[in-house]
């Protein structure tokens, strides 16, 4: 029978994950569980920029530095292809459960819940990073700018452009400030004179998920006779667009690992 592997979040790092998943063990039955897709996860919220991020907290720094490289060559052999203008889609059957999910319909969880693992798994090491942009419709911008500070910044997209941001630590609160909004406005003005004739201007608010150290690891989970092997791939913070695909590909080599205990559950003797 077929693996039955259930990521939960849909945000960058879950759609990731179950994308090197599927990629890397083809085998296996993947479903997306969340209660929100886009356009309403943090995801969309961030701007998305390639910016080299350090945890402190890091026990592997040989690892960390590795996911770091991986997800820019990803990213640098996308960019010089044909798929760098193109939309690619992965199919995966995706379901949002109502009452949570039932223990018996997956083999092994993937937990990429971010923020929401601090409720989900009682993990108090992950807190927010709340943020604040705006999402302005300035197609004649083609190039990015950054103030030194690295608060003030305008970042072009696909479909808009990312003027940003805030940074504010414990902070729960997913509502707009429109003294905030004023405040990041003018700031990127006086970058980029000609985002005064901006239209279409939206506030996003988002929660990113801080922790000392990304948490990427395999745990058992058990519930009377019954054991579920979970690996756990959140904590990214600011960093997740610069770690994505290295961490979803040690994600899926962790689930590799869990899928080989389930078909070979003995020990091998030694000799």
């Amino acid at each position: 029978m077929l693996p039955r592997i259930a990521v939960i979040g849909a945000g960058l790092i879950g759609l990731s994950t179950a994308v090197c998943i599927s990629e890397t063990i083809p085998r296996c039955s993947v479903t997306i569980i969340s209660d929100e897709f886009t356009p309403n996860t943090t995801s969309d919220v961030a701007a998305g920029m390639l910016i080299p991020h350090t945890y402190p907290g890091e026990l592997n720094f040989c690892l960390a530095c590795s996911c770091k490289v991986q997800t820019f060559d990803y990213l640098f052999a996308i960019n010089n292809s044909s798929e760098a203008l193109s939309n690619c889609q992965e199919v995966f059957h995706i379901s949002i459960p109502q009452t949570g999910i039932n223990r018996n319909d997956y083999d092994i969880v993937v937990n990429c819940t971010g923020i929401g693992s601090r409720e989900l798994i009682g993990d108090l090491k992950i807190y927010p990073v709340r943020g604040q942009v705006l999402k302005v419709h300035a197609p004649w911008l083609n190039h990015f700018i950054r103030d030194p500070d690295g608060l003030s910044y305008i970042y072009p997209g696909i479909h808009n452009v990312t003027l940003g941001e805030t940074r504010e630590k414990d902070s729960w609160n997913l509502s707009p400030d429109p003294n905030i909004s004023k405040d990041i406005f003018d700031k990127c003005c006086a970058l980029e004179p000609s985002l005064q004739k901006a239209q279409d201007i939206k506030v996003r608010v988002g929660l990113r998920p801080a922790r000392l150290a990304v948490r990427l690891q395999k745990e058992i989970l058990v519930q009377g006779e019954k054991k579920l092997p979970v690996v756990h791939n959140y904590g990214h913070g600011s960093g997740g667009f610069s770690m994505h695909w290295g961490t979803a590909k040690e994600a899926a080599r962790l689930v590799g690992e869990c899928i080989a205990t389930l078909q070979d559950p003995l020990p091998k003797a030694k000799l």
